[in-house]
């Protein structure tokens, strides 16, 4: 032991002598920075480094506020880190760094600059200590080869205080086993450790010319045998370049290597090169290579090596520490494989701390807290955590409630009739009933549990585990009060309640309640109610039963009746609006037709004495052409995207400027061709094809060709104005259904610069509420909404900056119907984990000058407005010429005439709180202006 102090103060020495060595460069260094920033300053530059710390100093104060609002803010903080010690700030930064690690697990960045700072400063062996807690804090966070290098070589300059040698190599042990598997890094933790234990070796050395004694001697062969066993256990391990520290043993050994130790080391190549090629996949994989991590994990796992398991495990998520998936697989193994108790819950810390969001983990966390039996008020703390980590679904605070009421049930001993244990239970059942009222409700606009399910257990705890029947029913009662009476299975589940722990009075009141107030399913109660009566009730009973349940049938029926009547007359109404909508355009096109032929016949007695017309008719179009062939876009627009009966109109005019003797030929041939109408029979093989471009040359032969992929056509139908002009839309009528069904999938592909609509041929006068939408209104995870984009931004660019944060499935980018973009895009990432991580990483970022905004895709409902229907049916038949397609826009309101401004339908009076919605109410009244159509509003203006 004395030889072994002896070579302990010559180690401290080096040890310290390194030490010198390294702050004294990192003195010359700071001196060289200092030299560099003052070299060359002038007045004005001072003036502007004083400006410049004025705005450090403002932005510092506006990013502490920041955080005092809402501490979760995970960029603020590293904005605020990044400032203070750009200023030199070492109080508020320590402060801010301190914080920032409370809520989040800190990067492998953030722990070596706090460390290299914390060592700068440090002076005292008190110092030192604290030096030495914050490398334990860092080491738990996530699994880092270079924060535990860091580690042991500032260990190694603690090793002249009492104990020094030993906590250097207690730390490198600890490094052993937390990354001394890693394939590509290990190796640098074995050979630090070597190099150490050479150096102890080097200074246990006898002076030359000096006889060891017999306790150097000793101390010498333990510290080769050390340095032998580092040497072989390092052999033993799968690590890039093993050959090299193979040959390196052999030439520093004098002794031949065993042959143990080299069956272990070629079992090790063998274990490598099946390693190899899922660590080279790994270094070639792009951010974030969560697939190669999976690939890597089912390797191991098949292998089944618990340590090398958790190793991958602990590397994928220090890549992918925002995947919430990947924490789960992992606590999974943890919970149902090692079972460690301080790497179960370590870990299960780690994943709430870095994906707070996310319920299934604090779930998880909970049950293996009491599966590993911590403290109830440890426990009790992490919930209260979860309740405030701000979940994105109000169902996520019903299953964390659940959750937490499920483990407090499991404490209660239900044999006692009453104890401290039970009253906390129905006190958190009373508070979680409350919680949901108010917070959730208030916050999501939703109560996130609808069917009451925290209460329903409520009471079926008190039912079933403590006897309390009176409290069940108080319970039940509530539960029917919050809107539930009317489901049938809410009144059977108490009915059930009732039959297994109540008695028959009771059972029998259930049911005829939900006799009474049942709406969805009341056959199915009064089925109950009737067998109930049959094998317990009495004749009075059973009569009692049979005439309110007969009597509620037939009140059932009746509004049934009622209800289909209702319809048949909406029907009705609404096909007498199609039919009114089918007279107004006929009375439309008469009116232009009279007033072309009047046009022609003034244009015939204005002409030369000779009375011959020109070779071409001049055309006097109601309306400017738009581009080639868009003369009839405005009023098309206006008009309802109904089943087209597929009229081919007359051939338009010659216009002045040449055409095409092709074009002129094709309109001859349009307008002679024989009306075809659309057999709705064949809906089912049809499909409707739209926001084609007006100017397409032969539509027919290009919609072949388009469609030839899917089946056999047979017929292509494009529709025509009047004038022989393509409207831009037509029918592809094929041989089979499936070809059909085919052809929708071509659905937004682009043609002649527009996006094709390609949707199933519908007739909307039957079906008026038929909307075609291809994508979900409801909230996904998985796809995120992102906003503010420029519209030079391309799907390739944004695809790029995308896949970065997980595997993208498909981009959307929005466009109008021209297909121009409209600054939006959908973006579908493989699973929630990847959509939540590009969220935190991209919200916020500036493309081309253009600051965009992430969110989960989550459109907003649409809402209809709570009018009478019959006041809802007169304003659809308002046409959109007045409205335009959002309604009503300023300019229109503007412009309109006063004469053109109608008044809405005043609302029917009520009568006894009731509305009368009568199709006669709807109709319109004498007084009211007549709705006029585009003719007469053209007539109008011109009078003058």
């Amino acid at each position: 032991m004395a030889a072994a102090a002896g070579a302990e103060e010559p180690a401290a020495a080096a040890a310290e002598e390194q030490q010198e060595r390294r702050a004294g460069s990192e003195e010359e260094e700071e001196d060289d920075e200092d030299e560099e920033a003052g070299g060359g300053g002038d007045s004005e530059s001072s003036g502007d480094g004083e400006d410049e710390e004025k705005e450090n100093e403002a932005e510092i104060q506006r990013l502490e506020e920041q955080l005092s609002i809402n501490a979760f803010d995970y960029n603020c903080h590293l904005d605020l880190i990044k400032l203070l010690r750009q200023e030199g700030e070492l109080v508020k930064l320590r402060r801010a760094r301190q914080k920032m690690s409370e809520l989040f697990p800190l990067t492998e960045e953030i722990w070596l600059d706090w460390l290299k700072d914390e060592i700068r400063m440090a002076s005292e062996n008190a110092d030192r200590e604290k030096v030495y807690d914050l490398f334990e804090r860092a080491v738990k966070d996530y699994i880092c080869p270079e924060i535990w290098l860091e580690y042991a070589q500032y260990s190694i300059g603690g090793i002249g205080l009492e104990g020094g040698i030993e906590r250097v190599r207690s730390v490198f042990e600890r490094a052993l086993t937390a990354v001394g598997l890693h394939v590509t890094k290990g190796a640098a933790i074995w050979e630090a450790y070597r190099e150490f234990e050479n150096a102890i070796l080097e200074t246990a050395q006898p002076a030359p010319g000096s006889i060891p004694t017999p306790e150097q001697q000793q101390t010498l062969r333990e510290q080769l045998e050390k340095i032998h066993t580092l040497f072989r256990r390092q052999l033993g391990i799968p690590l890039l370049d093993m050959e090299t520290t193979y040959a390196e043993y052999e030439e520093w050994s004098e002794d031949p290597i065993p042959e143990a130790v080299i069956k272990n080391y070629k079992k090790a190549l063998q274990q490598l090169e099946k390693c190899r090629p899922y660590e080279e996949a790994l270094l070639v994989a792009e951010t974030p290579k969560l697939a190669e991590y999976q690939a890597y994990i089912d390797f191991e796992m098949k292998v089944g090596d618990p340590a090398r398991i958790q190793l991958i495990y602990e590397r994928a998520l220090a890549e992918n520490c925002l995947v919430p998936d990947l924490w789960a697989r992992y606590n999974q193994y943890l919970d149902r494989q090692l079972k460690v108790k301080e790497l179960v819950l370590s870990a299960h810390d780690r994943a709430v701390r870095n994906c707070p969001w996310t319920v299934g983990l604090w779930i998880r966390y909970l049950l293996a807290m009491e599966r590993h039996r911590v403290g109830h008020r440890t426990i009790s703390d992490i919930f209260e955590k979860a309740l405030n980590a701000g979940f994105i679904q109000a169902m996520d605070y019903v299953e964390i409630w659940q959750a937490y009421l499920d483990y407090l049930r499991r404490r209660v001993d239900f044999t006692q009739d009453s104890s401290k244990e039970l009253e906390e239970l129905r006190s958190a059942f009373a508070r979680a009933v409350e919680y949901l009222k108010q917070e959730v409700e208030e916050r999501f606009s939703e109560s996130g549990d609808p069917s009451c399910t925290i209460m329903q257990n409520w009471a079926r705890v008190e039912a079933r585990l403590c006897n309390n029947m009176q409290k069940a029913r108080e319970l039940w009662d509530s539960i029917m009060t919050k809107g539930n009476a009317k489901y049938a299975n809410m009144w059977l589940e108490y009915y059930n309640l009732e039959r297994a722990h109540g008695d028959t009075q009771h059972c029998r009141k259930a049911l005829h309640r939900a006799v009474q107030c049942t709406s969805d399913y009341p056959e199915h109660v009064c089925d109950v109610l009737l067998t109930l009566e049959r094998i317990e009730g009495t004749l009075e009973d059973w009569d009692a039963a049979v005439q309110k349940t007969e009597n509620r049938l037939a009140r059932v029926n009746e509004q049934r009746a009622k209800a289909a009547e209702k319809e048949a007359a909406l029907a009705k109404l609404e096909e007498e609006k199609a039919e009114q909508r089918k007279q107004a355009r006929a009375e439309k096109k008469a009116s232009k037709k009279a007033k072309k032929t009047k046009s022609g016949e003034k244009r015939k007695a204005e002409d030369d004495d000779d009375g011959e017309w020109g070779q071409e008719e001049v055309e006097q179009p109601s309306k400017r052409h738009k581009g080639d062939g868009e003369a009839m876009l405005a009023d098309e627009e206006g008009e309802d995207m109904e089943v087209e009966s597929g009229l081919f109109g007359r051939s338009a005019p010659t216009r002045a400027d040449p055409l095409s003797k092709q074009k002129e030929k094709a309109a001859t041939s349009r307008k002679e061709a024989p009306k075809i109408l659309h057999d709705s029979n064949k809906d089912n093989v049809t499909v409707f094809v739209s926001n084609l471009s007006y100017s397409m040359t032969e539509p027919e032969a290009k919609l072949k060709e388009l469609f030839e992929s899917c089946g056999e056509m047979a017929e292509v139908r494009p529709v025509f104005s009047n004038k022989g002009l393509f409207r831009g839309y037509c029918y592809v009528e094929f041989m089979e259904e499936k070809s059909a069904l085919k052809a929708l999938e071509m659905d937004r592909r682009v043609v002649e610069g527009r996006p094709m609509f390609v949707s199933p041929c519908i007739d909307k006068n039957k079906n008026p509420d038929f909307k075609v939408f291809r994508y979900s209104t409801a909230l996904e995870k998985h796809k995120l909404f992102i906003s503010g984009l420029p519209f030079s931004c391309t799907k390739e660019e944004l695809e790029e900056m995308c896949k970065a944060h997980g595997n993208v499935k498909d981009i959307r980018l929005v466009t109008n119907r021209a297909g121009k973009p409209k600054g939006l895009a959908y973006v579908e990432f493989e699973n929630e984990a990847q959509a939540s991580q590009a969220v935190l990483k991209m919200d916020g970022l500036t493309i081309k000058d253009h600051v965009i905004k992430v969110a989960i895709s989550n459109p907003p409902r649409r809402r209809l407005p709570d009018k009478p229907e019959a006041e809802r049916a007169s304003q659809l038949a308002v046409p959109r010429q007045i409205y335009g397609a959002r309604g009503k826009g300023r300019t229109q309101l503007s412009m309109m005439p006063r004469a053109l401004q109608r008044q809405s339908n005043p609302p029917p009076k009520a009568e006894n709180g009731m509305v009368q919605n009568s199709p006669a109410t709807s109709s319109v009244s004498p007084e009211e202006p007549k709705s006029m159509s585009n003719a007469d509003f053209a007539r109008m203006l011109l009078k003058k």
